[in-house]
């Protein structure tokens, strides 16, 4: 909940404000592509970070050419939640083309800065409006023409900064580190332009809105990051030496990220020559297919992409799950069919993930929901493909990838890479040779070698065609029957070693909430507000892996509903689950969704559950 400071003043829209909302808003600014917003909007964002106050920031941007309409939101909570707000309260709107509709939207009492020849405060008389003369404030701090639509950005910095009372020298620092210490001419000139729009508000606005922003201790020792370059750090410490892939929103970022991380880190030190490779494909299949080459010959190798590279892999995906060879695919969701809309986000590729490839294929799912997840889930994902010897699926999503997100620290891994059951030239001199295909151990897991491991019964044939468990080609019944089985098996070994699920059980609740992904975060909000405003006692399950553990029947047998909270139109994670549940487990399972390209906020939860439940 808001504080709220009552003060013996007016409380009418256009006085002063007879209470106070202290770290407990949403700021929206609408510009439009290309017009250098990213870094103003990181600098505010940054600075009410650094005064303690949890935020998350989403940035909403068009899929093609400069000048569209984009909008960024930053959503400081002091309670932590850090999932979208469907509510607007405090629009900077620099965009002339959606100024209008996007004051119209807002709700009673909201606050708008605006560019004063938009003349916005004729629109509505329930607002707090606050006109600025950008171009006459820019002019005569940034002397070069060119350089104005840039620098005039940081002018609603300034106002903002002065209307929310946000700490000038945070923002000063977080101005500073955006630009770095090789730019410091372009900081100084940028920062002269905050001074100016701060000047401005201070002699020319006075504040009659309520919003304001106070030091909190929220925030110490936690960094800023989005879940792309979480999970292009998890890939170095993992020990991926082949990056293979074609560029593609959202994931592109990652593979970017990688790339300088590989740099600087991957060269030997004694010759400087280095010591991976990044191979921009022609196309989707052709960087799987690498992959999948690469992590034969013994690499850790690696893709990035989204939905319509997925479809483009299936073949070799399949090849890898038949041949049994590891590989990791990185899936930045986006919405689809087709091209859909590039960037909005989407929970949209479950099912074609777990089942890509014709035929009977099975494949695993990692759903990490945080930066810190992302890391982590990178080197575990590594290690699953290698021990099983199969493809893993890494299922982000746009919103986790590209956006900016509050989190710890990573911890420095000091567990050893699992490269599974590979056997040695010392192993096969004890054993005298091995079957590529046989399942010694009963858990499906066959053994495999590596090439130019030196020893003359280190070799086999690697087939997607049929084969028997000496990696002979076969079409024999028995023979596929057995092979198909034994990857059925080991599928189901693999449920003691995914990520368990996050539970939160709740004793008094009947109703349960099952989610994965970035989801939750509007689920973990939404328990708080069906709580507080309709004493509704839920109990949580997040899950973080398929194949699911046996925690998702006990958490469906202890409650008489459970709701499957998604993002995406034919709640694909429930189909999964209703494929593995019994059908009394089935029957409990309701479903609530979303998908209209946005991230997931709470009260879409809260309103969809709470009209389920007939209140």
């Amino acid at each position: 909940m808001s504080t709220i400071d009552v003060s013996p003043v007016a409380s009418q829209v256009g006085g002063e404000s007879a209470y106070r909302i202290v770290n407990d808003f949403s700021i929206q600014v609408a510009t439009v592509n290309g017009s250098g917003s990213q870094t103003a909007n990181n600098v505010l964002m940054r600075s009410i970070f650094q005064m303690g106050v949890p935020v998350s920031g989403k940035n909403l941007f068009p899929s093609n050419i400069a000048g569209l309409p984009t909008w960024f939101t930053i959503r400081a909570n002091r309670h932590g939640w850090i999932a979208r707000k469907k509510e607007i309260d405090f629009l900077v709107a620099m965009n002339p083309e959606t100024a209008r509709e996007d004051v119209m939207k807002l709700e009673e009492g909201s606050a708008v800065v605006y560019d004063e020849p938009l003349k916005l405060n004729e629109l509505r008389g329930d607002l707090h409006f606050y006109p600025v003369p950008f171009d006459k404030l820019v002019a005569p701090v940034c002397p070069e023409p060119k350089l104005r639509k840039l620098v005039r950005n940081m002018i609603y910095d300034g106002v903002v900064a002065h209307l929310l009372s946000i700490d000038l020298e945070e923002m000063r620092k977080a101005l500073f580190k955006q630009f770095g210490p090789k730019k410091v001419k372009a900081a100084e000139l940028n920062w002269n332009a905050v001074l100016a729009g701060r000047q401005f508000a201070m002699d020319h606005l006075r504040k009659t809105d309520p919003f304001v922003i106070e030091r909190m201790d929220k925030t110490a020792g936690k960094i800023i990051i989005d879940g792309n370059s979480a999970a292009a750090l998890g890939c170095i410490f993992a020990g991926c030496t082949v990056v293979t892939w074609y560029p593609i929103t959202p994931s592109s970022s990652l593979v970017e990220t990688m790339i300088g991380y590989l740099k600087r880190l991957r060269h030997d030190k004694k010759t400087g020559k280095a010591t991976y490779a990044v191979v921009q494909a022609e196309d989707e299949l052709a960087a799987i297919g690498m992959v999948i080459g690469a992590s034969w010959a013994g690499a850790r190798a690696m893709t990035s992409t989204s939905g319509p590279g997925i479809s483009l892999m299936a073949e070799f995906v399949g090849l890898g799950y038949y041949a049994e060879v590891p590989a990791v695919i990185f899936d930045v969701q986006r919405v689809g069919p087709s091209t859909g809309l590039p960037t909005r986000t989407m929970q949209g590729d479950i099912l074609s993930n777990a089942f890509l490839s014709h035929g009977d294929t099975k494949h695993p799912l990692f759903f990490p929901s945080s930066p810190a997840e992302c890391f982590q889930m990178a080197q575990d994902a590594f290690d699953f493909a290698e021990r099983f010897q199969t493809p893993v699926f890494v299922n982000t999503d746009l919103d986790l990838g590209m956006n900016n997100w509050m989190a710890d620290p990573f911890e420095y891994p000091t567990k050893p890479f699992d490269r599974g059951k590979v056997l040695s030239k010392e192993d096969l001199d004890r054993l005298g040779g091995f079957s590529r295909y046989k399942d010694v151990d009963g858990d499906g897991v066959a053994y495999r070698t590596l090439p130019g491991t030196p020893h003359p019964a280190a070799a086999y044939f690697t087939r997607g065609s049929g084969h028997n468990e000496k990696a002979a080609y076969s079409e024999r019944e028995d023979d596929y029957v057995n092979n198909v089985d034994r990857l059925a098996r080991k599928f189901e070994t693999m449920r003691r070693y995914v990520p368990k699920p996050e539970v939160d059980i709740n004793p008094k609740a009947r109703i349960g909430i099952i989610c994965c992904g970035t989801s939750r975060w509007a689920c973990e909000e939404s328990r708080d507000q069906l709580l507080r405003e309709y004493g509704i006692e839920t109990s949580y399950l997040r899950l973080k892996a398929f194949p699911f553990t046996e925690e998702l029947s006990q958490f469906i047998d202890q409650h008489d509903r459970v709701y499957v909270v998604e993002q995406n139109r034919d709640a694909q994670l429930l189909c999964l689950m209703r494929l593995e549940c019994s059908p009394e487990r089935i029957a409990k399972l309701r479903s609530i969704r979303y998908y209209g390209g946005m991230p997931l906020d709470a009260r879409t939860v809260t309103d969809e559950l709470v009209a389920k439940e007939g209140l």
